[in-house]
């Protein structure tokens, strides 16, 4: 019968082995004492351990299970005791177990229990008497093929023998046997980073990145250090992805150790200190030094990092001073492996560590969401616990699929926050997402939009939120400069922090959860009275506010779709009220009583106009050429309005991409203002 610790999540299975460690003994000596003890003390300490507790040898070969254990253990503690060698188990054990040493990375842990590590060398004493022994029986053996095999294996025992010594082993010196124990646990403790272990999270449509990353930790190079960043917007994946990789394969590095949530934790009272004492305790031994300055605890671990090869993942920095406290700037020991997540992309670059000669080697790794089958399937198993929909929830799930948008924390959230409702509380929550209320994952995508350097990047990430997602890019600069904001090192920082990105057609891209998170923040700054907020983009809000005059000193920019216009009023009656539309107005008349001039003192101002006929106060028709004009009776804070026309055929964006200047004789035009 064999014992087997039952295995727990954190059992070493998720590393490709079955146990953690393999105990090799005498059960002659030690089955109900010292090894009793030490067995129950490894599973006490989450150490999944195997345990033959069969009394009587039987057969001449080494029993398959015995063998099998040994090859899917991480690591073997070999008891050394009295009667070791007197059974042929044992010593077959003993060689198979320093061959796995050899071939695949096992660990091996000798306990010298009341013998002589040199009367194990030198197989004196009862190791010597032993040994004899089997001689004995070799050459008293008549069958000349079974002689011949005893006596190689007599050769390997002799040569495991001495192998065994030459390990960093531990004697029991006269101390108490329980110190011994729980000095032997806290070593493989630390040796096979129990601590640190967890099971890999649930991954859906991650495979390529996965591939990715363990591909780049086997290309390991001995003679620089190698630094991978994991980028995208929050929620999207980065931890998960890499508790996965490292839950994978940091058994294979001597040190490695993760350290999560770092950025939230620094913000806390001697944050940045405590994250700097968990990786210097990580890399070495828990130090009883007192730290109380971040230089200091700076100092200690690039000492450390310089003459240890390690696999470390910093999860979650957002700021250069985090960095720069934990990664110093000496530089790692050659081979170190070094994971870092974050939302910003213009940080691991930035850091002391990169200006240093003989820099690391970067890569970096953008996580975008996943595609609608991996979607749904993840969707699906935190709603349903299955892969697909249940009979009468298919469209309700589509829709909340589709509002995701491939992002996988919203998935998820939502997925288990409609676990086991019924379909009118489905549709509900779909309402209620639809007005943007209530989003139960905007904490998670504001840090991003929070962790922003300035004032004029976050107003400029509202403002492309609600004005100009899918607008082209150099139209929004050309807008957002007429309007006094500067837009080039901002968008770039949205770029960076991954809020933001730029498409094959040079337009504007978001995440609709971000575009929902940045009008959501809008929205907030006055839930129930809209002319108080500082830009609206709902077209029936818009109206109704210009139609009300309010909104006067708050409201920084609006969109209006001008066809509402002609459906709420009588055009006759709009020119003698206040002429706001002008030029936008189909009516050609109405553009020409506009009058044009140069006038940037305004707010954001928003709206698309199509039509076959060029407006004649249109001179300059230069491909996205921005003109303004002044309204003759300003609505509230409104003193004027920017005009991009863009002149297109029937193919739009190719047009865009290849059209020069001028309009074709049968195109069309789309004013955005």
């Amino acid at each position: 019968m064999v014992v087997l610790s039952e295995l727990s999540e954190g059992s070493s299975s998720i590393h490709g082995h079955r146990y953690d460690v393999f105990l090799s003994f005498r059960g002659l000596d030690t089955r109900n004492t010292f090894t009793a003890y030490l067995h129950k003390a490894l599973v006490d300490a989450n150490i999944t351990t195997f345990l033959d507790d069969e009394e009587i040898e039987t057969g001449e070969d080494l029993k398959p299970e015995l063998e099998s254990a040994i090859k899917s253990s991480r690591a073997s503690v070999i008891v050394l005791s009295r009667n070791y060698a007197t059974s042929t188990w044992c010593l077959d054990e003993l060689v198979l177990i320093l061959e796995q040493r050899k071939t695949s990375n096992h660990i091996v842990i000798p306990i010298f229990y009341h013998v002589e590590p040199t009367h194990v060398r030198k197989q004196q004493s009862s190791f010597g008497d032993a040994m004899a022994k089997h001689r004995r029986t070799m050459e008293s053996e008549t069958n000349a093929n079974k002689r011949s095999k005893l006596a190689q294996k007599i050769d390997r025992w002799n040569k495991a023998l001495i192998e065994v010594v030459n390990l960093k082993g531990k004697d029991l010196n006269a101390r108490l046997e329980t110190v011994f124990i729980e000095e032997i646990v806290k070593d493989i403790y630390h040796r096979l980073h129990i601590s640190s272990r967890s099971p890999p999270p649930q991954l859906f449509g991650m495979e390529d990145s996965i591939k990715f990353i363990t591909s780049w930790l086997k290309d390991a190079s001995p003679h620089t250090t190698d630094v991978l960043t994991i980028l995208g917007m929050g929620g999207i994946g980065k931890t998960s992805l890499a508790k996965y990789v490292y839950a994978l394969h940091s058994h294979e590095f001597d040190t490695s150790f993760f350290i999560n949530d770092i950025g939230p934790r620094c913000e806390k009272f001697n944050g940045l200190l405590d994250v700097q004492k968990q990786l210097y305790d990580g890399i070495l031994k828990p130090s009883p030094i007192q730290v109380h300055e971040v230089s200091i605890y700076t100092s200690m671990i690039e000492n450390a990092v310089a003459h240890k090869k390690v696999f470390l993942v910093l999860d979650d920095i957002d700021s250069l001073d985090q960095l720069d406290a934990l990664l110093g700037s000496k530089g790692f020991h050659p081979g170190s492996k070094i994971i870092i997540t974050t939302k910003d992309a213009w940080l691991t670059e930035s850091c002391e560590l990169f200006k240093m000669n003989g820099r690391p080697i970067h890569t970096k790794h953008l996580l975008k969401g996943l595609f609608e089958t991996e979607s749904k399937k993840l969707f699906c198993f935190h709603a349903f616990t299955c892969n697909d929909p249940k009979r009468g929830y298919e469209e309700a799930s589509a829709k909340l699929v589709n509002y995701c948008e491939g992002h996988p924390m919203a998935l998820k959230v939502l997925g288990k926050s409609l676990h086991n409702r019924d379909v009118a509380y489905w549709e509900g929550c779909i309402e209620g997402l639809k007005k943007e209320i209530g989003s139960p994952i905007n904490n998670v995508l504001r840090m991003s939009f929070d962790s922003l350097p300035t004032e004029d990047n976050k107003n400029l990430f509202k403002n492309i939120a609600c004005f100009f997602v899918g607008t082209n890019t150099d139209d929004t600069v050309t807008i957002l400069k007429a309007c006094g904001i500067e837009t080039r090192t901002g968008i770039t920082n949205l770029i960076d922090r991954c809020l933001l990105s730029i498409g094959v057609n040079n337009e504007l891209m978001m995440h609709q959860l971000l575009q929902r998170m940045g009008r959501s923040i809008v929205h907030q700054e006055s839930p129930d009275k809209p002319w108080k907020r500082s830009r609206l983009w709902c077209h029936e809000e818009s109206f109704k506010v210009l139609k009300q005059k309010k909104g006067k000193g708050n409201l920084l920019g609006l969109a209006l779709d001008m066809r509402m216009l002609e459906k709420k009023f009588n055009p006759q009656r709009l020119q003698k009220r206040q002429k706001l539309v002008g030029p936008c107005l189909k009516d050609k008349r109405e553009s020409e009583e506009s009058e044009i001039q140069m006038y940037y003192e305004f707010g954001i101002f928003s709206t698309i106009y199509e039509g076959k006929e060029m407006p004649n106060w249109i001179t300059d028709r230069s491909m996205g050429r921005s003109i303004s004009f002044t309204i003759p009776s300003s609505p509230n804070n409104l003193t004027g309005l920017n005009f991009c026309a863009h002149f297109k055929d029937k193919v739009y964006f190719k047009a865009l991409s290849q059209r020069k200047s001028g309009v074709p004789e049968d195109g069309t035009y789309s004013a955005f203002i």
